[in-house]
């Protein structure tokens, strides 16, 4: 996984709480709360940059880091320099949007192999892959699932467990969800070897 980090100092606490996540952008990853404010904010930036939002992330609290992962529209791989212009684009837009009261930091990075399911077409991507989700509200019982993707609409993400029993997880009840690193899935994200 390929980040960056930069630092932001404090600023006036912002009154601009009621941001909702209601953006016109299609298969944003879901949040709630200051997540849910940020993706907000930083969406249409990101995606003018041409790069697409993976997951936001706020970690501490004494001095949150603000975690954004991104992939490239254009499918490339995420390199250090993306993830530069990322950090410094994205920060910008989080200072003047004043979302984060006092210091924090920016951590900008691609999603990694072993990636979180966070939109639908990342569950539809990856069909036929292991992964895990945990889910706020239990699906038939279980709270924690393991089994290959099968793909996703806009309501249920659905995957198969061992035992042959296909499971439908409402995307507003999954708290987390991402791939498992297997030989399979490295296969599947190799870049092509370059031919002369």
């Amino acid at each position: 996984m390929t980040d960056l980090l930069d630092e932001h100092m404090p600023h006036d606490d912002p009154d601009s709480d009621d941001l909702a996540n209601d953006s016109p952008h299609e298969d944003l990853p879901r949040a709630a709360g200051l997540e849910a404010r940020i993706v907000t904010a930083i969406a249409p930036s990101l995606s003018g940059m041409g790069y697409e939002l993976v997951r936001v992330a706020v970690l501490g609290r004494e001095r949150p880091t603000v975690q954004i992962m991104a992939d490239r529209a254009d499918g490339a791989p995420i390199s250090v320099s993306d993830c530069e212009a990322i950090s410094q684009g994205i920060g910008a837009v989080l200072d003047v949007a004043n979302i984060i009261t006092g210091a924090w930091t920016l951590e900008a990075s691609s999603p990694g192999i072993d990636r979180p399911l966070t939109r639908v077409k990342d569950w539809n991507r990856f069909a036929g892959h292991l992964a895990r989700a945990e889910m706020a509200i239990p699906v038939e019982g279980r709270r924690r699932i393991s089994g290959v993707v099968l793909g996703a609409d806009e309501t249920h993400a659905r995957m198969r467990l061992d035992d042959g029993v296909e499971l439908a997880l409402p995307h507003d009840d999954i708290r987390r969800a991402k791939l498992v690193l297997t030989d399979a899935l490295i296969a599947a994200t190799a870049r092509p070897t370059p031919t002369n």
